[in-house]
């Protein structure tokens, strides 16, 4: 049985549907009489759902336990334990109330939503996984800026990185609640790989300046341009990796 505050299993429980029903109603009790925690709640579900829809390709083929919503909830696990570290602070925050609150619930909303969260999301579960369905393959055509300037007419230039040996070799559509998004991943001749996201802005995803940020074992840089989110992730640490980040 959960106690009040909940902890943060209890919070993971809940997430991922493995509460029995009296805890349950419990929890959403608790999260009823707290809506800035409800509201990142809902929102952290929503985004391993969408992520789900968009990547796997089919809903309808033979189930595939990589892209279980339980299992992309533990995918991203790190980043989910940053968010549920400020959550108590979200409440606080609210209970504050006047110009002080307000300003501390921005800065933990801004923390508990890092730049491309999504961006980094999508590379850990997916880049590197032979389970991903392509809406582009290098195999079939190597017109990849071609591909994108389809669904995004505007945007900024794909990333140029033979000169650190990486090429795109494949891509894929997804969705985000403000409209389409896409990853492109590349590949080096050792089989390192990189991705290039892009998203349009939205309420938690503001168009953003120039920035780096490291998110466990990956890194992240970012810009914005022509109306668009872009991030280009990676290994942190692997040198190929990081001469491709100076080629940007």
């Amino acid at each position: 049985m959960i106690t009040l505050p909940p902890s943060e299993h209890d919070l993971h429980a809940y997430v991922d549907g493995q509460l029995d029903e009296a805890d349950q109603a419990t929890m959403e009790t608790f999260l009823a009489t707290n809506p800035a925690l409800m509201r990142q709640v809902r929102q952290w579900q929503q985004d391993a759902k969408l992520l789900r829809a968009g990547l796997s390709g089919d809903l309808q083929r033979a189930p595939n336990p990589q892209l279980d919503p339980a299992a992309v909830r533990r995918g991203i696990a790190r980043q989910r334990a940053r968010h549920f570290a400020t959550a108590a602070v979200l409440l606080i925050a609210v209970s504050m109330g006047g110009v002080s609150g307000w300003q501390v619930r921005n800065m933990t909303l801004s923390r508990a939503n890092p730049p491309m969260a999504d961006a980094v999301q999508a590379y850990r579960l997916f880049a590197g996984s032979a389970e991903m369905v392509s809406d582009w393959n290098a195999t079939k055509t190597t017109d990849v800026q071609g591909w994108l300037d389809t669904h995004f007419a505007r945007a900024n230039r794909l990333p140029d990185l033979e000169s650190a040996g990486f090429q795109p070799v494949s891509g894929r559509l997804t969705t985000t609640e403000q409209g389409p998004a896409a990853m492109v991943v590349y590949k080096d001749g050792q089989g390192r790989t990189l991705s290039f996201y892009i998203r349009p802005p939205g309420e938690l995803n503001n168009l953003l300046p120039r920035g780096t940020r490291r998110d466990g074992n990956l890194q992240a840089d970012y810009w914005s341009g022509s109306g668009y989110n872009y991030a280009v992730v990676g290994p942190a640490d692997d040198p190929a990796a990081q001469a491709a980040r100076r080629a940007l």
